[in-house]
């Protein structure tokens, strides 16, 4: 089901001599309705001079910017970045001008994709919701509250470097109402004429002209703008084109070399697992090699596992890097079963690498190290966490080029991929186990692993098999396994798989920046915890056996008397 909306807008000048108010939305069809939803945005400008050019650009700025951002992004994520940037711009172009040209406005952005709604809001414009007969202001004005002072904004686009925005979210339901208001229309009519005026006028484009002429009417002084936005029909959440196109498909039965599937000649198996099955293929028309990725037959029932094929293929898509394989566009129209294709590169993974006896010096441990680091950065960046980052899945070429793989149990706020701790126990982070959320700082602690292990073929704190609690205390020096590792690499790797995701890599890149540096990075060794922190069972069992000796030697003497 498709989100369905209907929106009207309206804006006047009143008695002031210009309008510094202005607002917009963006109604998208198709795709781009389901990757990114319908914005709708209202600025006030403060001041004649500079006030419309701040209110323009930041709406404008806005409507344009946000559907640049990638499909990955969450939409608080995405609209942070957007109006940081447009905030940079305000202050930039107000540095030149006089105190009374400053480029000042307020913001307040809605977004409806689905079933849900982001409202964005920083100064004293409002977004009210009108659902069930009841209007509810979503919006905190961000005003001085001191007398005199009520319309003296304390936070708003171009006002300051540090730009603190409000976001909330909430479910949309059929009939709810949003309405943007600037100070002009709002404080003229006051929340009851505007609760009656909206449930009244249910037309969005007639409500939003009653609003503002009404605003007038009755002796605001000030510039009068709304923009109201009515759900006809709320759409489904944002996996459901996945959930339909996973029903429609079909999971082909088990293929051998010769057979073809649609527009592929089937080559041979390349690799099998419980949920997935890689077949290298050749395209029928162009004669491209590549790899076909689909369900074992016996998942054929297995809806999640469905859905999670089609997720892993479109977050797959959207990684346009030569660290990844590169997903190949497919029509609906030929495509008839259930799987998605990629591009096909000769060589190994790390793993088979070490299978065969192949020692990794340190040069090239590092090397390796920084490539996965940057791809990591590349996925961070595009808010996914890989989750499965271990030696099988980062492969090298026959040039030497480094891929990392499989994003069968990615995360991301787009789709929502199943949870859990899917993996090797022995690269999952200690709070993963401990039921904590994957982060970027887990990611890491899994490549500090198996840089570890590419080094040792050992593992930080002793192989951790499935089912097991492990208990995390010191991870073992790598140099005890290999006395040729340098000082600073052993730093680094003791940083990065600390049990403790504060005292790890903040991010990918600071990780491949220490790399680069190498002896000349200014990381010191990793402090000892106490005993307390680093085994508080341990302490206790000191801790009473000490008990016990005293009490015995105390007993001793008094016999001795």
């Amino acid at each position: 089901m498709t989100l369905e909306v209907i929106g009207g807008y309206a804006s006047v000048t009143g008695e002031r001599p210009s309008n510094a108010d202005f607002c917009g939305m963006v109604m998208p069809e198709r795709e781009l309705l389901e990757a990114k939803g319908i914005v709708a945005g209202l600025a006030d400008g403060v001041g004649n001079i500079g006030g419309r050019e701040a209110a323009e650009y930041s709406v404008r700025g806005l409507l344009s910017d946000y559907y640049a951002t990638p499909d990955t992004w969450a939409i608080p994520h995405a609209l942070d970045k957007v109006l940081r940037a447009i905030n940079s711009w305000l202050l930039a172009q107000s540095a030149s001008k006089r105190e009374d040209q400053r480029l000042v406005s307020t913001l307040s952005v809605l977004v409806l994709r689905g079933d849900r709604y982001v409202i964005g809001h920083v100064g004293d414009s409002r977004v009210y919701l009108l659902r069930d007969r009841k209007l509810q202001s979503m919006t905190t004005d961000h005003v001085w509250d001191r007398p005199g002072m009520q319309h003296v904004l304390r936070r708003a686009m171009g006002l300051d470097q540090h730009l603190a925005v409000d976001y909330c979210d909430g479910a949309l339901h059929d009939g709810d109402i949003f309405l943007l208001a600037s100070d002009g229309v709002w404080e003229a009519l006051g929340d009851k004429l505007l609760h009656e005026l909206l449930y009244f006028h249910q037309e969005p484009q007639r409500a939003a002209d009653v609003l503002v002429n009404e605003a007038v009417k009755r002796g605001g002084k000030d510039n009068a703008t709304a923009v109201v936005m009515k759900i006809t029909k709320a759409g489904e959440a944002n996996r459901h084109s996945l959930a339909m196109m996973a029903q429609d498909l079909i999971v082909p039965e088990r293929l051998k070399p010769g057979q073809r599937l649609d527009d592929f000649e089937i080559l041979k198996l390349v690799h099998e697992s419980k949920g997935s099955l890689l077949y290298q293929v050749r395209h029928v028309a162009t004669q491209q090699v590549l790899v076909l990725k689909t369900l074992p037959p016996a998942l054929q029932d297995d809806l999640p596992s469905r859905e999670n094929l089609l997720a892993e293929e479109w977050l797959a898509k959207r990684l346009i890097s030569h660290y990844f394989p590169q997903v190949l566009p497919l029509s609906s129209e030929t495509r008839h079963f259930l799987y998605y294709v990629m591009t096909f590169h000769e060589g190994a993974t790390l793993q088979q690498h070490l299978d065969h006896g192949r020692h990794f010096s340190v040069a090239e441990a590092v090397q390796i190290g920084i490539r996965l680091g940057k791809a990591m950065g590349v996925m961070h960046r595009m808010e996914i966490i890989h989750r499965d980052i271990k030696p099988d899945n980062v492969h090298l070429d026959m040039d030497g080029k480094l891929r990392l793989l499989d994003l069968g149990v990615a995360l991301n706020p787009a789709t929502m991929q199943l949870q859990g701790n899917p993996g090797t126990p022995s690269f999952i982070a200690p709070e993963l186990l401990a039921r904590d959320q994957p982060s970027r700082q887990s990611d890491l602690y899994a490549l500090g692993v198996t840089v570890y292990y590419l080094l040792t073929r050992k593992y930080p704190y002793g192989e951790i098999e499935p089912f097991q609690r492990p208990r995390f205390t010191e991870p073992l020096p790598p140099t005890r396994y290999r006395p040729d590792i340098p000082q600073w690499l052993e730093n680094m790797l003791l940083k990065a798989v600390s049990k403790d995701p504060v005292k790890r890599f903040e991010t990918a890149e600071e990780w491949v920046l220490s790399l680069q540096q190498g002896e000349h990075a200014s990381l010191m060794p990793p402090l000892h915890a106490p005993l307390l922190e680093r085994d508080p069972l341990l302490l206790c069992q000191r801790v009473a056996a000490v008990s016990v000796l005293i009490n015995l030697l105390l007993f001793y003497l008094l016999w001795a008397m």
